[in-house]
């Protein structure tokens, strides 16, 4: 049975209420004295002998209150700590301030295989310097790899501090959190996923990116390599992250590295990681790679088609059996990581010519998507204008601002060498720099919009630019849309207006 007694606090009452229960020859498993409260844990005591010991325990002066109660305090505390700790998927330990080990969780002993405590973190970990590092930095440590029972992992550590008697406070220990690398992975890509989930990200309705999604949605949930084609700035990423989102991966990491933004030795401490001391300034204990990093997820890697022959023989072991070894490393290290990749290059020309290897593109090139440019895409052009209008005033946190009906010809004509990226900067600009609440084709900064101009590069009139403007744009799309109806859609204007215009220019095929 376990009770409580609450008392005024007295110099010696907690004495003499101990006493009774001593003079009674109770067994007591625990006392926790919190002044003016004492909880007692007596298993072998009777309701018949509580009764008894109530009546004496009030004959006290200065005992207020008996009651019985389920647990005592300390017991509830250490109870919702094991519950804490067994919940933590991570291994985490509490050391002293001598790196003594004084309690682990559940997962920390399934990794080690045996109950750590009062083993030294040198003992544990095989590591001397570690704990040398841990006491001598305060349990201050930029994150660093470890190894435990073989297992390369991350440590994190924390320092614990309590109440000096002198008043202050002074370094208890430390309170240390092993990470597996992917672990690590999932906090890098949660970081980067600032974008909409799945294919709901790829806005548009017209039959190119329908028909993209259509393929990405079936090839999405094959685990096999997939290489995705297309322009700069279309959106090959976005793509990419929506095809994990819909795979079986899709609660693992999703890492991105562009093999054109890194030299050659960067790029390859990137992807596969490197071995302590690999090279002169290299973090100590090593460093893992995104391929680590993403174990049971996805690696994209944009610009394929920029890695080099080193790399591509690289890449293309680890693809043959899954397996690689970090750079400086003699350890073979093997995940099971998805590989996406995407070029604006033409690799089989690249094959062709000798610049990349066959083997390694028929390797990525198990399923394949080609993303269309933004000229080809229609009316999803002023769909992602109004998209990143309102995006662009969010984000500079001015008022919302609309497309003026006349730039709407030249958002549409405008052949967008730099694609969804380029519209998205221009539309941007625009918003920053227009004063009104609606930005007129003055405020867009689009190369070539101006079509009519004279021998000497001026214009020639008003009127002349306009209708050279709308004859080289119904000429151009008039290819793809052959009818009044299908171009008057195209447009967002009347048939009759359509009608009308193909006359006015004599553009062949007009209703």
């Amino acid at each position: 049975m376990r009770i409580h007694v609450s008392f005024i606090d007295r110099v010696g009452i907690t004495q003499e209420v101990l006493a009774l229960l001593g003079g009674r020859n109770l067994n007591l498993d625990a006392v926790e004295m919190v002044p003016p409260n004492v909880y007692i844990d007596a298993p072998t005591l009777s309701a018949a002998v509580l009764e008894e010991l109530r009546d004496a325990l009030f004959k006290v002066q200065g005992v207020q209150a008996v009651t019985v109660v389920d647990i005592l305090p300390g017991q509830r505390r250490r109870l919702q700590l094991d519950a804490l700790l067994a919940a933590m998927a991570d291994p985490v330990l509490a050391v002293d301030g001598a790196g003594r080990v004084l309690l682990a969780n559940p997962a920390l002993l399934a990794l080690s295989g045996d109950e750590p405590e009062g083993q030294s973190l040198a003992q544990l970990f095989d590591d001397a310097a570690l704990q040398q590092a841990l006491l001598d930095q305060g349990f201050r440590l930029p994150m660093r790899e470890v190894t435990l029972k073989g297992q390369a992992l991350l440590l994190d550590a924390m320092p614990i501090a309590e109440a000096a008697p002198q008043g202050g406070r002074h370094l208890a220990g430390g309170l240390l959190t092993l990470y597996r690398p992917n672990r690590i992975g999932e906090r890098l890509a949660a970081l980067h996923h600032d974008h909409a989930e799945g294919f709901d990200a790829l806005l548009g309705e017209s039959t190119p990116i329908r028909t993209l999604k259509a393929r990405a949605q079936r090839v999405a949930t094959l685990d096999a390599p997939l290489l995705i084609g297309g322009e700069t700035g279309t959106g090959k990423e976005l793509v990419a992250r929506a095809c994990h989102a819909l795979s079986m991966r899709r609660n693992a990491p999703f890492l991105a590295l562009n093999c054109a933004a890194l030299p050659e030795n960067l790029a390859e401490s990137e992807l596969f990681g490197y071995a302590p001391g690999a090279f002169t300034g290299a973090q100590r204990g090593g460093k893992p790679g995104l391929l680590e990093l993403a174990n049971q997820g996805t690696v994209f890697l944009d610009e394929i088609g920029e890695m080099s022959p080193y790399l591509q023989a690289k890449l293309l072991r680890f693809l043959s059996d899954g397996s690689f070894r970090r750079v400086g490393g003699d350890r073979e290290v093997k995940v099971n990581v998805r590989i996406l990749s995407a070029t604006h290059r033409d690799l089989e020309k690249m094959v062709e010519d000798g610049t990349f290897r066959e083997d390694l593109f028929y390797r990525l090139n198990v399923l394949n998507l080609e993303v269309p440019p933004l000229r080809e895409r229609g009316q999803d052009i002023l769909l992602l204008a109004r998209h990143f209008m309102i995006q662009a005033c969010a984000q500079i946190q001015r008022k919302p601002c609309r497309l003026a009906p006349g730039t709407y010809p030249a958002l549409l004509g405008n052949r967008w060498p730099g694609n969804v990226r380029q519209l998205q900067n221009v539309i941007f600009r625009a918003a920053a720099i227009c004063e009104s609440n609606v930005v007129d084709i003055d405020d867009l900064d689009i190369a070539g919009t101006s079509v009519a101009r004279g021998q000497d590069g001026e214009v020639a009139s008003l009127e002349q630019a306009v209708g050279d403007f709308e004859r080289e744009l119904l000429q151009r799309l008039y290819a793809s849309y052959p009818s009044t109806r299908q171009l008057a859609g195209r447009l967002q204007t009347s048939h009759t207006a359509i009608a009308q215009r193909l006359r006015k220019y004599g553009i062949p095929g007009k209703a």
